[in-house]
């Protein structure tokens, strides 16, 4: 679980203890025969309870972003031909997975979804933070580009909510969210290589691993 992931949990977690304590006291006032309080006590209770559920939305939609403090290693990746212009591409992604594809090119493709905090929100443990996105074949001409037969597959983690989505979709994000933004990078498919794709607080890049690396 990624440290956005757990600051919203805990923070959901906290709103809604809160927000059913005072749902309580507010069933009290309301036997003790006091409207006003049932009436405050009530509408703070809601109030609660509706960023509880805000904060606990904003959980299930970090899943599967990482933390990003400096530039760290996104996947490894081992490319090897297997035809004129086609190659697989096996990924082995730094919590163990592992995901191979075929695809069409002469490079191999990755692109990331980038999320950058305001400051407000790096006060509560939430700092720019990323998720693999994509991974296509790219030709090296522009012709083959447009007309050859383009192969795209998903690297991001399925979940019933994104983040990223969200951010794009509603306004009310955006005193938490500073920007968000795509990164893409690609390399050489040609020949069998082992890559990292690496990602940093200014975007994705990839490198190839020296033998014995």
């Amino acid at each position: 679980m990624g440290s956005a992931t757990q600051a919203f949990t805990w923070i959901a977690a906290g709103f809604a203890v809160l927000g059913v304590l005072l749902l309580f006291a507010a069933f009290g006032a309301l036997r003790r025969r006091r409207p006003l309080g049932f009436t405050v006590r009530g509408l703070t209770a809601l109030a609660l309870l509706a960023c509880a559920a805000l904060a606990a939305t904003l959980s299930v939609s970090t899943l599967g972003y990482e933390a990003l403090t400096r530039e760290t290693v996104a996947a490894r990746v081992s490319v090897t031909p297997v035809g004129p212009q086609s190659f697989t591409a096996q990924f082995r992604f730094p919590d163990g997975r592992t995901a191979e594809y075929a695809l069409r090119g002469d490079q191999i493709y990755v692109d990331a979804n980038v999320l950058k905090w305001k400051p407000i929100a790096n006060l509560i443990g939430l700092h720019t933070a990323y998720e693999l996105d994509r991974v296509a074949g790219r030709y090296a001409e522009i012709e083959q580009e447009r007309a050859g037969p383009h192969t795209v597959h998903a690297l991001r983690t399925e979940k019933p909510l994104n983040l990223f989505d969200l951010r794009t979709r509603f306004d009310a994000l955006r005193p938490l969210l500073d920007v968000e933004y795509g990164s893409a990078t690609f390399a050489p498919a040609d020949q069998p290589m082992e890559y990292e794709v690496r990602v940093s607080t200014s975007g994705l890049l990839i490198r190839p691993i020296a033998p014995g690396g």
